[in-house]
């Protein structure tokens, strides 16, 4: 989509961090913006800050989790501006596993809304969008964590991976429709990702941190601190933005020598494996 004035952007997770910083370029953009989020009090902060960057921008209490609730924040953002041109699938959490403890009750709390919450913004909003017949854009949220196994056994890499995934193979199927998709792959953010434990709802039990002295409790400050240090959301919101006008698929906020060596070694171990598969088949 080249043309966004006028247009309307929904966006979840948009009480902080990437989020709001992707409200905030959409309503500089001359955008009308609904910022959808779990955290109430925030959001309002966060719709209050948006005044007088754009035409409009509203705020919708929403739990990506939950499919109907994400019907709500569509209803409420088609009654609000009309047509929705751009969906920002792009709220996430963080939850640690490795072998030592594997919570059932996280891992399924991280998928629900690092995996589900994406198809559940895709379900909700894409018949709209290719109803209208307007054009449109899909923002999905994954990660570097999601092209490689450097956390170990997570299911943060586990449900990126699979956003990464869905996010190809859904811009084949969108792009004969006028629709395009960008999956965006950033690394360390300054966002408030490392304390998403404060949204966790109890229906997926009690919280459990992990010892400090062990691996998972390092490996948490060590990513903590890293996301403290790491790139402005404003940036990130930036290369959104441009991806969205130029119709590009993949974003990667970091592109530096050290994760292209991780992934150069990870796909030329899928090769290899590949090369010697064909060399077992027996030639016909």
């Amino acid at each position: 989509m080249r043309d966004l004035v006028g247009k309307t952007a929904f966006v979840t997770g948009g009480a902080s961090g990437i989020g709001l910083a992707l409200g905030r370029a959409f309503a500089q953009a001359g955008m009308n913006v609904m910022l959808a989020d779990v955290e109430t009090e925030a959001l309002a902060i966060a719709v209050q800050s948006l005044q007088g960057f754009g035409p409009s921008a509203r705020g919708v209490t929403c739990d990506v989790a939950d499919p109907a609730s994400v019907e709500r924040a569509a209803e409420a953002s088609y009654e609000a501006f009309g047509n929705v041109h751009v969906v920002c699938n792009n709220a996430g959490v963080a939850g640690g596993s490795g072998i030592d403890d594997i919570s059932l009750d996280t891992w399924r709390w991280v998928i629900d809304v690092n995996l589900m919450g994406v198809l559940h913004g895709v379900r909700t909003f894409l018949p709209h969008v290719r109803a209208h017949g307007e054009g449109g854009h899909i923002v999905n949220t994954a990660s570097m964590a999601g092209l490689n196994s450097g956390l170990g056994l997570s299911p943060y890499s586990a449900s990126k991976f699979a956003v990464v995934n869905m996010s190809e193979g859904l811009a084949r199927q969108v792009a004969p429709l006028g629709i395009g998709v960008t999956v965006l792959c950033p690394e360390f953010v300054r966002t408030r990702i490392s304390e998403s434990v404060r949204n966790r709802p109890k229906r997926y039990g009690p919280v459990q941190a992990p010892d400090p002295e062990s691996a998972a409790g390092k490996l948490a400050a060590q990513q903590a601190e890293l996301g403290r240090l790491g790139l402005d959301p404003m940036e990130v919101a930036a290369q959104v933005l441009a991806a969205i006008h130029k119709d590009e698929l993949y974003v990667f906020t970091h592109a530096g020598a050290e994760w292209r060596a991780e992934l150069k070694e990870r796909f030329d171990a899928i090769l290899a494996a590949m090369d010697a598969a064909a060399a077992r088949r027996p030639a016909t």
